[in-house]
């Protein structure tokens, strides 16, 4: 499965960018975020059209 993960602005909290990761990603996205007080939004990726 796939996540898109969005890093939130501090002050307004408006997505700032965004990236698609595997699920074995977002563990280690979520630590590096937690040491450093970063702000997340994560959601399922869409699926690819076939």
């Amino acid at each position: 499965m796939r996540f898109e993960i969005m890093r939130l602005d501090d002050v307004d909290g408006t997505a700032v960018d965004s990236t698609v990761v595997d699920a074995a990603s977002v563990t280690r996205i979520v630590q590096q975020a937690a040491a450093i007080g970063q702000r997340l939004y994560i959601r399922p990726a869409e699926a690819a059209a076939s």
